[in-house]
């Protein structure tokens, strides 16, 4: 669940489709080609209107795991959003998924380290937002990936560059680019993984 960085942009393929190929060929998972990893992106939206989507777009899937990237839009159209209230939804939604199944696990995934998250005012507030994913998370006793310090870290530490990380045909920069798409599900592949080896344990 989420948008236009879960759903794909023009041919950069996104994060699911990395993220299936990766779980159903990993030694863990012992080739299970029965792993589905199913897209409900779109673009432009935020956690109101991907609320709104739970039922149709969740519930009736009845998945094992959701993973619900979110906070993105409330920071790139800020002038749109109050990201108050957008952690307010946030919170509303992770309660109704906790409501709904016990036997579904969630995570998070906050926005994205990228020129368009960081230009003008947006800076300070990605971090706001960022901080309160993972408080609502918290709160909630949910997981998050942190893809935003994931990305920080690739930048500052492994000196890799915006022009690496954003795809080179998106004017708004606030794209990833494949390469940084794929490694980012790899991330995600392992941590899925790290936690399901934690519960067998």
């Amino acid at each position: 669940m989420g948008s236009s960085s879960t759903a794909g942009r023009a041919d950069v393929l996104p994060y699911p489709y990395w993220l299936e190929m990766y779980l159903r060929n990993d030694p863990a998972t012992h080739g299970n080609a029965r792993i589905d990893v199913i897209n409900r992106g779109r673009g432009g939206e935020e956690a109101d209107k991907e609320f709104d989507r739970f039922q149709e777009d969740i519930f009736e899937l009845e998945p094992t795991l959701v993973i619900w990237q979110v906070g993105t839009n409330a920071v790139f159209h800020r002038q749109d959003y109050n990201i108050e209230a957008v952690a307010q939804k946030i919170e509303a939604g992770l309660d109704l998924l906790r409501a709904k199944s016990t036997k579904m696990d969630v995570m998070l995934i906050d926005p994205q380290y990228v020129t368009a998250m960081l230009k003008d005012d947006k800076a300070e507030l990605s971090e706001c937002m960022v901080k309160l994913i993972s408080k609502k998370a918290e709160l909630k006793g949910v997981s998050v990936f942190h893809r935003w310090a994931l990305m920080r870290h690739w930048h500052v530490h492994n000196n890799i560059s915006f022009e690496r990380m954003i795809d080179p045909t998106d004017p708004d920069q606030l794209h990833q680019s494949d390469a940084s798409t794929q490694r980012l599900a790899r991330g995600l592949c392992d941590t899925i993984l790290k936690a399901t080896q934690s519960a067998e344990t």
